[in-house]
């Protein structure tokens, strides 16, 4: 079968590349089209687009970006036409891929939505397209099921595909000696920095970051990890005189050799989480873009939380630095804490251990491809 797979950020190249991997395995003659990025190209298949192009995040930033943002909308919808797919399979990206979705559908295309779009945190009329556009909804989070089940969509939940990207990492079987000898690095303890994948929030956190890390005690090594789609360049530019040594492309590994991390809300917290490091999340932006994004969080009963490990078992596994409180000093406490606190290590394990429980085993990467395929198989 042919399978044409949107993914429009980093976040959802990592899942889009688990799940081309679970394809592949359930369908071994299939054939892949697809927007993302190096994770899914890795894989196999025919790269339309990179994410590069097309990450962005922030209401203000969007209108900044519209005229683009149109052009690759028409690209993409001429460039399904032309495939002629026996599915279509979004990946997040909510903006972009709903308007992907109604074409689709207008198209009589079948239409797959894995990672669904975050409508329990703001943004609930979108929940109407899901279910007019989107033929079936594939979550990777499990209290997610409830959710989408009393908004009448019937949606399918196989587990989450973080718990085998992280089993399956080469840092996973390098001991401490051998990440400190590769990357060039003194035996000393490591505070992991994790500033996120668009450069319009790493260009918010980062200043911020740096601040904290030189408020930070000595004898730590500060250690920023860079994410694949960002050029090294660009982080220079905001930690050159620092104490801060850039690691980039190798996340996991800086995570579990770190005592304590920052960490930019989104993926990267539940992939802490489940790497089980001691964590601080912080989130902001342009004021514009946080005060639109917090009235629709206000207006939302279904969150006390943004951060996902938190909203998975519906308390405070660990802490989360917002906007104006997410400040060098307020990072730098934190961060103190975390490293000296024992007792607050020892309880933020314990919750690390219900959110790795709630999320189920592994295996989820071939459990929804062949999900998908028995989808596909009914029509």
């Amino acid at each position: 079968m042919k399978y044409y797979i949107i993914a429009g950020e980093a976040s959802g190249d990592l899942h889009g590349s688990n799940l081309m991997k679970g394809l592949y395995a359930a369908d071994p003659q299939c054939d892949v089209r697809f927007w993302g990025g190096d994770r899914m190209a890795a894989v196999g298949g025919t790269m339309v687009r990179h994410y590069k192009g097309t990450a962005v995040m922030g209401f203000v930033e969007v209108l900044a970006k519209a005229n683009k943002i149109l052009g690759n909308l028409s690209f993409c919808k001429k460039d399904i036409l032309e495939y002629s797919p026996d599915v279509v399979i979004l990946i997040d990206y909510a903006g972009f891929n709903l308007k992907i979705a109604r074409f689709a559908k207008e198209n009589g295309i079948r239409t797959f939505y894995y990672i669904a779009p975050k409508v329990w945190a703001w943004k609930e009329g979108r929940i109407t397209k899901l279910r007019k556009y989107v033929d079936k909804l594939f979550i990777i989070f499990p209290f997610e099921i409830e959710y989408f089940h009393k908004k009448g969509i019937d949606a399918i939940y196989r587990g989450n595909p973080l718990i085998d990207s992280i089993a399956s990492h080469r840092s996973s079987h390098e001991t401490r000696t051998e990440f400190l000898q590769r990357h060039h690095l003194e035996e000393k303890p490591i505070i992991a920095l994790l500033a996120g994948s668009r450069k319009t929030e790493i260009s918010w956190l980062l200043p911020r970051f740096k601040e904290a890390a030189a408020l930070l005690p000595k004898g730590y090594q500060i250690l920023l990890a860079g994410a694949p789609s960002i050029e090294s360049e660009y982080y220079r530019n905001y930690i050159e005189g620092s104490n801060i040594k850039l690691i980039p492309d190798d996340t996991y590994g800086v995570l579990r050799n770190a005592e304590a991390a920052v960490v930019a809300s989104g993926t990267a917290s539940l992939e802490t989480a489940l790497i089980g490091t001691p964590q601080v999340v912080c989130y902001g932006g342009n004021p514009i873009s946080f005060w639109i994004a917090k009235q629709f969080i206000l207006h939302s009963k279904s969150i006390s939380y943004i951060s996902l490990g938190n909203l998975i078992i519906n308390r405070q596994a660990f802490r989360e630095l917002l906007q104006d409180d997410c400040t060098g000093k307020t990072i730098s406490d934190e961060v103190v804490r975390l490293i000296s606190d024992h007792q607050y290590r020892d309880e933020m394990l314990h919750n690390y251990s219900e959110i790795r429980k709630a999320l189920g085993g592994e295996g989820a990467s071939v459990k929804v491809a062949e999900a998908m395929i028995e989808e596909l198989k009914k029509q």
